[in-house]
C-alpha cells in the first residue's frame, strides 16, 4: 500500500506541475488535469489505508490529508459541474494549487525523513530546523506566486 500510495503521489505531483505550467500559460489541459485531480484525490484517500488502519490519536497527516480532498472536491465542482464559469475558474485555480501545494508540502516532509542526505540537515521527526524551514518557505513563496500567476492568466 505504502509503494502505491507514493507511486500516485508522485504521479499526481508531476501532473500537478504541469498542469500549473499549463495555467500560467492560460492553457486547459483535461486529459492531464483529469490526471492530476485522480491520483491527488487517491493520494489524500490512500493516505488514510497506510497502517496503523485505525489510529488512536489524530495526526498532522491526518488534517492534510482532509483539507486537501475538500480542495480537490471544490476543485471538481469548479472544473466539472461549474464549468469554470465566472468566478468558479478563480475557485478551481485556487483549490487545485493549494491541493497541489500541501501533496508538495508533504513531499518535502518525507525527503526529510527518508533521505539520509536530507535527515541528517534535520534528524528531528517530524523534521524541523533552519534548512527544513528554509526549504519549506521557498516551496511555499514559489506556490504563491504561481497559484497568483495562474489566477491572473488562466482565463
Amino acid at each position: 500500500m505504502v509503494l502505491f500510495h507514493t507511486l500516485i503521489s508522485l504521479i499526481g505531483i508531476v501532473t500537478g506541475l504541469v498542469v500549473m505550467y499549463g495555467l500560467l500559460g492560460a492553457k486547459r489541459m483535461p486529459g492531464m488535469t483529469a490526471v492530476f485531480l485522480v491520483t491527488t484525490i487517491l493520494t489524500s484517500a490512500t493516505g488514510y489505508l497506510i497502517p496503523p488502519l485505525f489510529f488512536d490519536k489524530l495526526l498532522p497527516s491526518h488534517v492534510v490529508g482532509f483539507i486537501s480532498l475538500v480542495l480537490l472536491a471544490i476543485a471538481c465542482i469548479a472544473l466539472y459541474a461549474m464549468r469554470l464559469a465566472g468566478i468558479w475558474r478563480s475557485v478551481y485555480v485556487v483549490s487545485a494549487m493549494v491541493s497541489l501545494y500541501l501533496n508538495v508540502f508533504v513531499l518535502v516532509i518525507q525527503s526529510f525523513l527518508k533521505i539520509s542526505v536530507l535527515h541528517e540537515l534535520a534528524p528531528s521527526v517530524p523534521p524541523s530546523g533552519p534548512v527544513f524551514g528554509a526549504v519549506q518557505g521557498v516551496v511555499l513563496v514559489f506556490f504563491v506566486i504561481a497559484t497568483i500567476g495562474a489566477w491572473r492568466r488562466f482565463k
